[in-house]
């Protein structure tokens, strides 16, 4: 089975240059464009994140006592995610899956509108979260918000499906896990029309990629490097979820057409 991959932009926000390559660019601040993925396919409607909430208060003033106010998340009007759902002419309820890389406020503070849909994240992200009392960087109400953890364990907890380091959603959509940025990270890992589609949130930048040199916010490096390999080995179009340039290289926000049912 083929998918299509649609790209979502979020919004944007600024970090130090040594949070994006790591033991580098001090004196730098680079913008990154949070984006969300929708991957449709006969029977399927996956999205790769469900985005920041609507209300930016709480994660802004997370962001801006770790970097300070310039790294404030920003976005346009209809911008956030349940808006461009409506412009594309979905509900949440039309979402078969969500898969969550990694757990954080941008990629899951939506969750709760998802009231039908496969909720898919790593076991080990899952594991992390429910057995780590101190952690210097995966924050646990920085990674999920309370009222979207109860969602997860009462409500939705039928549609909870964790994954294993090597997984398979449907045929021709699969995920691995990456380590790197969080413990929560995976590969998203697409069949499409016109090749294999990678989504991770495991580098942040074709720079990341093609000179093979980790994020700075990483949590190891040889995780980092490990994920870098297998994305040039397999991807004919490598994503990330924070890359500007490639809403250039792909201006119609769409990777590859949905193929019909």
């Amino acid at each position: 089975m083929t998918f299509g991959v649609r790209i979502l932009p979020l919004g944007f926000g600024e970090v130090p240059g040594p949070e994006v390559y790591w033991m580098s660019d001090w004196d730098q601040w680079y913008r990154l464009a949070f984006q969300a993925f929708l991957i449709e396919g006969p029977g399927v409607r996956a999205l790769v994140g469900t985005g920041p909430a609507e209300d930016l208060t709480a994660m802004n003033a997370g962001w801006a006592a770790f970097l300070g106010e310039r790294a404030a998340f920003q976005r346009e009007p209809g911008q956030w995610l349940p808006d461009q759902l409506t412009a594309l002419g979905l509900t949440p309820s039309d979402i078969t899956h969500v898969l969550l890389t990694p757990l954080q406020l941008y990629t899951t503070a939506n969750l709760t509108l998802f009231d039908r849909a496969q909720i898919c994240l790593t076991e080990r992200g899952w594991t992390h979260f429910h057995s780590t009392h101190r952690h210097p960087h995966d924050d646990r109400w920085t990674s999920l918000l309370p009222e979207a953890l109860s969602y997860l364990t009462h409500d939705a907890w039928d549609r909870v499906r964790l994954l294993a380091d090597e997984d398979e959603i449907v045929p021709g959509l699969r995920t691995w896990w990456t380590g790197s940025h969080h413990r929560a990270s995976m590969a998203v890992e697409v069949d499409t029309a016109v090749g294999v589609v990678t989504v991770t949130d495991a580098y942040f930048t074709r720079r990341n990629l093609d000179e093979d040199h980790p994020i700075g916010i990483c949590e190891n490096i040889y995780e980092a490097m490990a994920a870098h390999a297998r994305v040039n080995r397999v991807a004919d179009h490598a994503l990330t979820l924070y890359d500007e340039g490639q809403l250039q290289r792909y201006p119609d926000l769409v990777v590859a057409p949905a193929p019909t049912a």
